[in-house]
């Protein structure tokens, strides 16, 4: 076991430059470690993985801004041995040394990452358990179809914004737009819904001189959310995190609402780009998806082990002094939750190239007790989204060459900067919101039987694959107010609801291949 970390902040063996020299723009740092952030980080995220890879293993020391030393895992089976063993790397980054000998600011870059909150993601053990399971009972509350439906008008009003135009640019006017909508609905504040709000969500996680400015603009306006649903309550995310048995006081409410809206559109919007970068640049994936012999949740599968939506998660803190990979943690080291890397590890995933359809081992969205809540979530509003843009809009083309395309990155990930796309003009469509994002609550009837065993949302890749979103008639069809379970057959179509408390349901006809059999047999017989 080694440990390579001899140079520690404020004890280096030679001068350090100032943050604003350029020297901090070179790949390599103090003590020779390589830097993950700066141009190369940002410009070639996969080459600096390999470098290290090459040099150190599956456990790479490295630095962050400011030249602050922490371990990143490019392994797939450490990384998931590190998320899933708590008692060894806890999450709570109050354990950080570099925080308590004061190498780290306050006002550190990386701040609203790291910097310890009252909210799930940063505890451990019983605490983690009481926070969780308010965010994941709250999430159980979400009518999964209602979020389609949602998704599906929204899609259908931004692609209305550009239509007529024959040109967008689908990240800042699709990808970037979407999943910000649906989760201001989601939440509770679709009024807070604006520009402003969509840049502050992806500064804050950049690392960048306005972040905390970001982070600030996010918190006062989900602390008057809190404020609001307290006195008055909705069929909302927020509302449901309130009135949680759990008791969450409105700092911790807040904190979990700003946790859940950045998580989930950071992801979101990144995820949305990937797959539509991918649909316009590859022409095996775009045969395959127009084609039908890729479902639109496929392929958002396949783009979560090629692009995931954050590259690396920051962070977790070793609890005592430990090893992982061949290399000597000492308590009090960060580590860096290596999703890219663990991604394209060569142990598991030899050749790059290969189809990845229905596995679902990837580390998109982490592991662990940690592991991301809502990416059911995630994936409806990538799944519906494209699906829907597709439709309105099969013809879309690249308009500039694959080359031409850059990205913007951080520790936690890059994004696309644009993905302009060509198109036939068209005229919009009429669209209508839906009133509710919660479960619909019908009375109980006598021929019901529930089960007593905690909902968790379904897995919303299956409806999409079997059942494409119609643009036109979802676009002007009133939601129902009936249950999702009373109201929606297995098919998609909508089934009679009962005429009375009590009644006995319609029953289903037979099917064909039973109607067949019957007529057969009826022949055989001579009837």
């Amino acid at each position: 076991m080694t440990t390579p970390f001899h140079y520690e902040p404020g004890a280096a063996p030679g001068p350090v430059p100032p943050p604003e020299c350029p020297a901090h723009g070179l790949g390599v740092g103090p003590g020779g470690l390589r830097r993950f952030y700066g141009p190369e980080a940002e410009r070639d995220p996969h080459g600096l993985y390999d470098k290290l890879r090459a040099e150190h293993g599956t456990v790479a020391p490295v630095l962050l801004h400011g030249d602050v030393p922490a371990w990143l895992v490019l392994g797939h089976s450490e990384n998931l041995h590190m998320t899933r063993t708590p008692s060894q790397f806890s999450r709570d980054s109050r354990r950080w040394r570099a925080l308590q000998d004061g190498s780290v600011a306050p006002d550190h870059p990386l701040a609203p990452i790291f910097t310890w909150q009252p909210i799930c993601a940063f505890a451990d053990g019983a605490t983690h358990e009481r926070l969780r399971g308010a965010v994941t009972d709250s999430m159980g509350r979400i009518d999964t179809r209602g979020v389609r439906r949602h998704v599906n008008r929204y899609s259908n009003r931004l692609v209305n914004d550009f239509c007529q135009q024959g040109r967008v640019d689908l990240v800042s006017q699709f990808a970037e737009r979407l999943p910000m909508m649906v989760m201001c609905a989601i939440l509770g504040m679709p009024e807070e819904y604006n520009d402003r709000m969509v840049q502050a969500a992806r500064d804050m996680t950049r690392g960048t001189a306005t972040a905390v400015a970001s982070n600030a603009y996010v918190l006062d306006a989900l602390t008057r959310l809190v404020q609001r649903r307290r006195r008055e309550p909705a069929e909302d995310f927020a509302t449901w995190l309130v009135e949680h048995p759990a008791g969450l006081n409105d700092q911790e409410v807040s904190e979990h609402l700003r946790l859940t809206l950045i998580a989930s559109y950071e992801a979101t919007a990144n995820l949305i780009a990937n797959v539509l970068r991918m649909v316009l640049t590859d022409p095996r994936f775009r045969a395959r998806l127009s084609g039908g012999h890729m479902t639109v949740p496929e392929a958002v599968e396949q783009t979560l082990w090629d692009e995931p939506p954050f590259t690396a998660v920051f962070g977790r803190w070793a609890v005592g002094d430990t090893e992982l990979g061949g290399k000597r943690i000492k308590a009090g080291d960060a580590l860096i939750v290596g999703i890219a890397p663990g991604n394209t590890d060569p142990v598991v995933r030899p050749d790059l190239g290969s189809d990845m359809a229905g596995n679902r081992a990837h580390l998109a969205f982490s592991g662990g007790p940690h592991e991301c809540p809502g990416q059911d979530i995630g994936r409806a509003i990538a799944d519906v989204g494209v699906d829907a843009l597709l439709m309105r809009l099969p013809d879309l083309e690249l308009a500039v060459e694959e080359t031409e395309l850059s990205w913007v990155g951080n520790i936690m990930g890059r994004h696309l900067v644009e993905l302009p796309a060509d198109f036939a003009s068209r005229p919009p469509q009429d669209d209508k919101e839906p009133p509710s994002m919660g479960r619909p609550n019908t009375p109980r009837q006598d021929w019901e039987v529930q089960s007593t065993v905690r909902h968790t949302a379904p897995t919303p890749g299956r409806a999409t694959a079997t059942a494409p979103i119609s643009t036109t008639s979802t676009a002007t069809a009133p939601i129902s107010t009936t249950s999702a379970a009373t109201a929606v057959d297995e098919s998609g179509s909508a089934a009679s609801a009962p005429s009375a408390v009590g009644g006995i349901p319609q029953q289903r006809g037979e099917s064909a291949p039973v109607r067949l059999w019957r007529a057969v047999s009826r022949w055989w017989s001579g009837d």
